[in-house]
């Protein structure tokens, strides 16, 4: 389990702060600042260690009792070097004592079990997209869309969007990639979905023929800034299309095979059919595969149509 990077008690000198990149312990330090929340544990170190501690320089305390016996530096290393042992073992509550007297209480948070992909730093404030790649057990392991109505599984190697623009991702492959043309990362697969209007057409079957050039080009020609990741499209080819039932309701389905001038290219589908609650509008599911080694198994799109559900259910 690896910290996120950030600011913590450093094992060494408890009464000061030091960087943790991630993966190692820096030398940048700073002093505590007094309006500034509780540091967190510090995290605790590999089989390698911390590496070479280099000399803190301390500020020194309050003259206490004991004078010229030495007494007083004494204890005050001891306490440090307790402190230091005490945040080795526990990953809990570390209480330091002042010179004068008082004593403060700092609380470390609670480190997730697995570190995200591509995560934000944490904010007091949990948000949508810090969500785990696997739902806790009392969270179904489905991905909601809420607007129209539906639940999509969860298959192993997805997640639930994260650090994305698109408002209608419903989930993407675990990790990112370097697009082979264009500047930027692209991923392996993503789902998203989106409710049809008056000028998609009237029938699934319609709406479906309409959407897909569109997926297909949003996905591999150009991107929303205009950047071509895959140096655009080629080609294409209609490697499967009909009629499909989704959840208890009439669908169509088009799916192409787009060859792009970079890269493997990939499978673009396009899946309409009309929505059980509010006003039953037709609502259009894309899936966006890379082809190749890399990209998820083509199943995979299957086993989400079929697991398509109504909220309503």
């Amino acid at each position: 389990m690896t910290p996120p990077p950030g600011w913590y008690r450093d094992p060494s000198a408890p009464h000061v702060e030091r960087w943790w990149d991630g993966t190692a312990w820096t030398e940048h330090r700073r002093a505590p600042e007094a309006t500034a929340s509780p540091s967190p544990t510090p995290p605790v170190p590999g089989p390698q260690g911390y590496g070479p501690q280099s000399t803190v320089p301390m500020t020194p305390g309050r003259p206490t009792a004991g004078g010229a016996s030495g007494r007083a530096p004494k204890v005050v290393a001891l306490v440090a070097a307790g402190a230091v042992l005490l945040t080795a073992i526990v990953t809990g509550v570390i209480v330091l004592g002042k010179d004068d007297g008082g004593a403060g209480v700092d609380t470390a948070p609670t480190l997730a079990t697995t570190a995200p992909v591509d995560r934000e730093p944490a904010s007091d404030t949990p948000t949508p997209s810090d969500s785990a790649s696997e739902p806790a057990a009392d969270d179904p392991a489905v991905v909601t869309d809420q607007l129209n109505g539906i639940t999509l599984p969860l298959l192993a190697g997805w997640v639930r969007p994260r650090n994305l623009t698109e408002a209608d991702v419903l989930m993407t492959t675990d990790g990112t990639y370097e697009c082979p043309a264009d500047f930027g990362y692209c991923r392996h697969g993503e789902v998203s979905s989106r409710t049809a209007t008056a000028d998609d057409g009237t029938s699934p079957e319609a709406i479906a023929k309409a959407d897909i050039q569109d997926a297909a080009g949003d996905a591999y020609d150009r991107d929303l800034v205009g950047r071509r990741p895959f140096g655009g499209i080629e080609s294409h080819q209609v490697v499967g299309s009909g009629r499909v039932t989704v959840s208890g309701r009439a669908g169509y389905f088009v799916r192409w095979r787009v060859t792009t001038a970079e890269g493997p290219g990939g499978y673009v589908q396009s899946l309409a059919f009309p929505s059980r609650v509010g006003t039953e509008s037709p609502v259009v599911v894309r899936y966006v595969f890379d082809a190749g080694e890399d990209g998820p198994p083509l199943a995979d799109m299957d086993r989400f149509t079929q697991g398509i559900r109504s909220t309503a259910d």
